[in-house]
């Protein structure tokens, strides 16, 4: 299963890649979070691999991610017109994805992010669930793309939201 989507956020790019790569910001806008722990490398750099731990309802799911693209490496002075590459992969009980992230310049005070995703399922619980709600995948990566609009634009933390 593949899927696009996008979103605007009227910041400057090099304002929302930092918002981004701060790792002390993600469970302010990634909603669920319960831990995001580097096993090996720099967070968010190229080939550091973390254990990853989110909780959504009664149920608990862990995975591994792996950073595979993150250019430019460094984040500070990135040229004008230039596009920001956050890819990683992420692998948990009987799914692979991945997920490549493209920011550009929208204007001189917006930034556009644009999320492509991939699923692969092996198990059969993820085979069924991924041909039932294709749609409940794309539908995740809206809000949390939402959700990382409304923190960065607005100062709006998850974690004090009831919905």
């Amino acid at each position: 299963m593949k899927y696009t989507v996008s979103i605007e956020i009227a910041l400057p790019r090099e304002s929302v890649v930092h918002l981004l790569a701060d790792p002390a910001h993600l469970p302010k806008w990634l909603r669920g979070l319960v831990l995001h722990e580097p096993l090996s490398g720099v967070h968010g750099q190229a080939g550091t691999t973390s254990r990853v731990v989110l909780q959504t309802g009664q149920r608990q799911m862990e995975c591994t991610e792996t950073i595979t693209r993150r250019e430019p490496a460094d984040l500070h002075g990135i040229p004008k017109g230039s596009v920001v590459h956050f890819d990683r992969e992420i692998v948990g009980e009987g799914m692979w994805s991945a997920v490549r992230d493209r920011l550009t310049d929208a204007g001189p005070e917006t930034t556009l992010w644009e999320s492509e995703n991939e699923y692969r399922f092996s198990g059969l619980p993820m085979r069924v669930v991924g041909f039932l709600m294709p749609g409940a995948f794309r539908k995740q990566s809206l809000r949390h793309m939402r959700d990382f609009k409304a923190f960065a634009e607005e100062g709006k933390d998850v974690r004090e939201t009831t919905d």
